[in-house]
């Protein structure tokens, strides 16, 4: 192949990458190396996976794993853990990266996720259980979700297990 071709399949490439980044990332916040002239700690691997959790939420949310419930603004996971604990993810389907970042316009995806935990609650018959989540320093991926625990011993009508 000669260099003229190369350089011009290179510089398509270039531009569908661009184009394609630009779509993916449309509706994500700037992590610290997306506007690294804003960051104060640029390149960090929690940003990285909050990235890719906001793209994976918003453009895949079709193939996200172990889901088990999903509406037009949360999705919620069954996170995998140990046999005798109930641990589930609530992610809200907007990219916000934490709860100190959370506006009066992101009101309706917070109440939504809230929701969503009550019917987890109730269709697990949860009689005791923890719901938090986690700010900047604590969060291992910077996009905001919510964990729901429970230990086996403490559900309604479930047997404990081994």
């Amino acid at each position: 192949m000669n260099k003229s071709k190369t350089a011009v399949l290179v510089l398509i490439s270039f531009c569908v990458g661009i184009f394609a980044g630009g779509y993916l990332f449309s509706h994500s916040q700037p992590r610290s190396f997306l506007a690294i002239d804003q960051c104060k700690r640029c390149f960090t691997y929690e940003d990285l996976l909050g990235l890719l959790a906001s793209v994976g939420i918003q453009r895949f949310h079709g193939l996200t794993p172990f889901k088990i419930c999903e509406t037009d603004k949360t999705i919620a996971i069954k996170y995998p853990s140990r046999a005798n604990q109930f641990h589930y993810v609530i992610v809200p389907k907007k990219d916000i990266k934490n709860i100190g970042q959370a506006s009066e316009a992101d009101a309706k995806y917070l109440i939504d996720a809230f929701l969503v935990a009550r019917w987890i609650i109730e269709k697990e018959k949860l009689s005791s259980y923890r719901f938090y989540t986690n700010g900047p320093g604590w969060q291992d991926v910077t996009y905001l979700h919510f964990h729901l625990i429970a230990d086996t011993g403490k559900v309604g009508n479930l047997a404990i297990r081994p």
